[in-house]
């Protein structure tokens, strides 16, 4: 199912999830379906600090960047309804979870350990799986983080073998059977 025709998104939709579920490749793709605009939370953080992600996290540590985190979150929630990609982490503080489903709606992109690691295990880009064992401290991230990821207002699962666009319709269908419910979408006739 699609949105109507003639439908607009009245909401943000924040999509939340571990490191390489695809909020960020996904996210592009819906946003491109719906024609409304995409934020990823990691690159308006990237862009204020004038940093990479790794560098912040090397010069500033996980505290500062979580901070720097929420107010890139608050920042693009404040602006026109988008398709926003948040950070893994993003979802895990409180204050943030209930500023997204204040602002907009959340949807978790569910993604199991095997096809996680499928996608990040070459990454040098990924300040919490710089450790001896990069697997395990996956394995250990993913099973701390999916109770909190399961509070997201929707799911969908993305399956190995998936391509983006197929996710990225399961998303939008999600989307659209929650519109009534969540005020998602809004008719402009």
């Amino acid at each position: 199912m699609a949105p109507a025709e003639g439908s607009r998104l009245k909401r943000p939709v924040v999509l939340v999830g571990m490191m390489g579920s695809g909020k960020s490749a996904v996210g592009r793709a819906v946003a491109k379906r719906l024609g409304v605009p995409f934020a990823d939370c990691d690159r308006e953080i990237e862009l204020a600090e004038g940093s990479s992600i790794a560098d912040l996290f090397a010069r500033r540590g996980e505290g500062y960047f979580r901070e720097s985190e929420s107010r890139a979150l608050e920042r693009i929630l404040s602006g026109p309804p988008a398709i926003v990609a948040a950070g893994g982490g993003t979802f895990l503080n409180e204050e943030n979870r209930r500023m997204i489903d204040s602002m907009g709606v959340s949807l978790w992109l569910e993604v199991d350990l095997e096809l996680l690691w499928s996608r990040v295990r070459h990454k040098s880009t990924r300040p919490l799986l710089s450790t001896p064992n990069p697997k395990e401290t996956l394995e250990t991230l993913l099973a701390a983080r999916e109770p909190v990821y399961q509070k997201a207002a929707l799911s969908v699962r993305a399956e190995p073998g998936y391509a983006v666009s197929t996710t990225a319709g399961l998303v939008v269908a999600k989307l659209a059977d929650a519109s009534a419910r969540l005020g998602i979408f809004s008719d402009e006739s």
